[in-house]
């Protein structure tokens, strides 16, 4: 799977990045503002996208969210320590990944995220620290 990850913190990006390679996963590419994400979807391919909602030039995520979805038909999985900034439509994401968050928490939320993409519905219980869109979660057959 090809991951693209919309983080503006080094630290996280990089700890992001090992965790996707880790679970077997691509990383496509990694971006700390709205503007290169969105020049990123435009120049490469992704299955997945961990996008911040706060991101350098400010509460910008959504918006990407929302074209990376709709318009690069990739799944959104969003990582924020501030849920409520999370719009209730989730900008057309899956769901949400609050901060800060275990390693063994991220890489639960992206395997199943993963397994859902490829069997389109989920074969495993939804990780706790994943909050899904009711859409996915209907989507997916999952109680949300």
């Amino acid at each position: 799977m090809n991951v693209l990850i919309t983080e503006d913190e080094p630290i996280l990006a990089d700890e992001l990045e090992t965790i996707v390679r880790d679970l077997g996963h691509q990383v496509v590419g990694i971006a700390s503002s709205s503007r290169r994400a969105l020049k990123l979807a435009e120049d490469l391919s992704c299955d997945l996208a961990l996008v911040d909602v706060h991101l350098r030039d400010g509460v910008t995520g959504p918006t990407v969210a929302r074209h990376l979805s709709e318009d690069c038909h990739a799944t959104v999985i969003f990582t924020t320590s501030n849920p409520n900034r999370v719009p209730d439509d989730f900008s057309a994401a899956c769901g949400v990944l609050i901060k800060p968050f275990s390693e063994e928490a991220a890489k639960s939320a992206i395997s199943f995220v993963a397994d859902c993409i490829a069997m389109g519905s989920a074969a495993r219980p939804k990780p706790r620290a994943l909050q899904l869109s009711p859409a996915y979660a209907a989507r997916w057959k999952v109680a949300s």
